[in-house]
């Protein structure tokens, strides 16, 4: 008689993940991009944006602000004289590609301007000074820009007048202002379906926001964790924000987004000191955490059971990065089962290095289970439907089929006169005293502007009045009047 085996199946104390070996994958040299004199602006953005047409980068220019925009096929040396969008009098300090339209992108300034622009198929053959919309709401640099996830033609703007703007691109105009913040916003965030807005604020608050209204549906002062950054983890109804510990190590904590009171937990990740950017992939639910200054990028995989947070690995370079691009998921490379690709900017060496994230799989063929249907490049509403209330998620595609679909939405600019915009009632270019030497420069360069304007408008006032006073008097002299004058004065005296 046999006995029954007693060995039992070993169990691995980890929990079994698809991405548990996830690895970076740096592009060779000569996929590179090379020859990029990169801003050296301390402002705390990525100064890069990436879609899968074109790559554009901020770059230092004397005498106003300028951004390159390469197609994302031309790797190599950059040429020195390469054109540039340079149409801002001030230091650019952010820019986002439209999700729903390839060719478009939104630049923000020192100047207190939001611009769109207009980059034709195949790039620059020559700079680009006109913008097809300059957008002038806020009273000081703007230093946020974020195009709303599911709408066409909405744009919001953080300034550091404590604002946020909400632009409707269709007319041109803000349309909503959101004023509940007592100091410079630091970072926004939607979630998916953008009814909601998350945002970090130099105040050390963090908010949950109706955008629309303008309602604070939740608000964290927590005193442990000074949030920088934060980020919506898709459809999870969790936030997620990196910060600093009050013993000023960089930490990660997660909260529920109707409740505000306490994280669900904290993370101490290092001592390091610069500024953790958080990247959420809501299809592997997978969160990439770089720092910058550092060449590290650490990824887990968040779940709604505990541990909430899994820590998967860590792509190491000794190479510091000033900011990171993302490529939408519609340009990956799903043949490689690439999840993520980041568009790292190395100052020093004025180096833009692709750095994929790849799943190993040994099969060629497609990988539905790490490709999930995935937000698409068409928008679910119109930017009046959003506006009068209505929400309703991202129109989703699939990467299997020809993933590079063409986009049929066109942009059209409406036709406005370049002014300050009132909202609420309230003029958001009212008279707020500049607090630097720029913010002061930038205001007489705007009342500069303002005043040629002006004088414009008053010369070409004069030229009409003139026209009209030439008009007039051909009129009183015509013949035909001075007739009907003699034949009403004849009638009048034979009625007598």
């Amino acid at each position: 008689m046999t006995t029954p085996s007693t060995h039992m199946s070993w169990r691995p104390t980890y929990r079994s993940s698809k991405f548990r070996n996830v690895y970076g994958k740096v592009a060779n040299r000569e996929h590179c991009f090379e020859g990029i004199p990169i801003t050296k602006n301390v402002h705390d953005n990525h100064f890069c944006a990436v879609n899968n047409k074109f790559l554009a980068i901020v770059t230092e220019s004397a005498g106003g602000g300028s951004f390159v925009v390469i197609p994302v096929t031309q790797f190599g040396r950059i040429d020195p004289h390469y054109p540039k969008v340079c149409g801002h009098h001030g230091n650019v300090l952010d820019i986002k590609w439209n999700p729903f339209h390839d060719n478009i992108i939104a630049s923000c300034s020192e100047d207190s301007s939001v611009r769109i622009w207009e980059v034709p198929d195949g790039g620059l053959r020559r700079n680009l000074t006109e913008s097809v919309l300059e957008l002038y709401g806020h009273s000081r640099r703007v230093g946020l820009i974020e195009w709303h996830p599911t709408t066409s033609g909405i744009l919001f703007s953080a300034g550091y007048d404590y604002k946020i703007l909400i632009w409707n691109l269709e007319i041109g105009e803000p349309v909503k202002m959101i004023d509940c913040h007592t100091d410079v916003i630091l970072c926004m965030s939607f979630n998916t379906e953008g009814s909601l807005l998350a945002t970090s604020c130099k105040d050390k608050k963090l908010r949950v926001i109706e955008p629309r209204s303008g309602k604070v549906l939740q608000e964290a002062n927590f005193k442990n964790h000074k949030v920088n950054r934060v980020v919506f983890l898709g459809n999870m109804k969790r936030l997620l924000t990196t910060g600093v510990s009050r013993w000023n190590t960089r930490q990660i904590a997660l909260w529920d987004q109707e409740d505000l009171s306490m994280p669900i937990i904290e993370e101490e990740i290092d001592g390091l000191s610069g500024l953790l950017f958080p990247f959420y992939d809501a299809d592997t639910h997978m969160l990439y955490l770089a720092g910058k200054g550092d060449g590290n990028i650490r990824y887990y995989e968040i779940t709604l059971e505990k541990p909430y947070l899994q820590y998967l690995m860590e792509f190491r370079s000794p190479a510091p990065q000033k900011g990171l691009g993302v490529m939408p998921k519609h340009g990956l490379d799903v043949g490689a089962c690439e999840v993520f690709r980041f568009y790292k900017l190395v100052t020093l060496k004025g180096l833009i290095e692709p750095i994929s994230m790849i799943v190993p799989r040994r099969s060629e063929t497609y990988q539905e289970d790490i490709y999930p249907m995935t937000p698409g490049t068409e928008p679910a509403l119109s930017a009046d439907e959003w506006l009068s209330g209505i929400n309703r998620g991202p129109v989703l595609m699939s990467l299997k089929e020809g993933y590079n679909r063409p986009n049929k939405l066109v942009f059209k600019a409406p036709v406005k006169e370049k002014k300050g915009g009132v909202v609420n009632g309230i003029d958001l270019l009212e008279n707020v005293p500049p607090r630097t030497e720029n913010e002061l420069l930038q205001m007489f360069f705007r009342q500069q502007e303002e005043l040629r304007r002006l004088k414009d408008e008053l010369t070409q006032k004069d030229i009409k009045i003139r026209q009209l006073e030439l008009e007039l008097n051909n009129i009183r002299n015509s013949p035909n009047i001075s007739n009907n004058n003699n034949n009403n004065s004849s009638s009048n005296g034979s009625s007598i």
